[in-house]
């Protein structure tokens, strides 16, 4: 059921979509979530990198003109920056953030991006709804 998993999770994402018109962080991102379920300081991990992302980007915002295509980039570039300081800065300095590790370089960025658009309540809803959904979608369909 491992490469089935994030194929179901695109059709449950792109259903959830379109029936509330909310984002979960991104169409791809519950997808990625769902593999991590089993480590949930990994995706506690990458939650914070996300809000670290979006609190970077609100700072920035003030001294740059960040809207449109800018806008995600730079989103998605400062959360690669977050998951990267996490992963080579932070255990050195914190010896047990290492069990907070992110999930992926864009995964942080992607998410950031929607709660700064949608806003932090529903995107965090959206994304917990979807991920458990395609969690036990994939435990029914495994044990048929």
């Amino acid at each position: 059921m491992g490469y089935e998993l994030p194929f179901i999770g695109l059709l449950v994402s792109l259903v959830f979509t379109g029936i509330t018109g909310f984002y979960p962080g991104g169409i791809i991102v519950p997808s990625y979530l769902v593999l991590f379920m089993d480590q949930p300081a990994r995706i506690a991990g990458t939650l914070i990198a996300a809000f670290m992302a979006l609190v970077s980007y609100k700072l920035a915002s003030h001294y740059l003109i960040l809207f449109g295509r800018r806008r995600f980039v730079f989103i998605v570039l400062i959360g690669g920056i977050w998951a990267l300081l996490w992963r080579e800065l932070f255990p050195s300095i914190f010896p047990l953030s290492l069990e907070f590790r992110v999930i992926g370089w864009v995964i942080p960025g992607l998410i950031a991006s929607h709660l700064e658009r949608q806003g932090v309540v529903v995107t965090t809803a959206s994304l917990v709804t979807v991920t458990v959904a395609i969690f036990f979608l994939g435990r029914i369909l495994n044990m048929l």
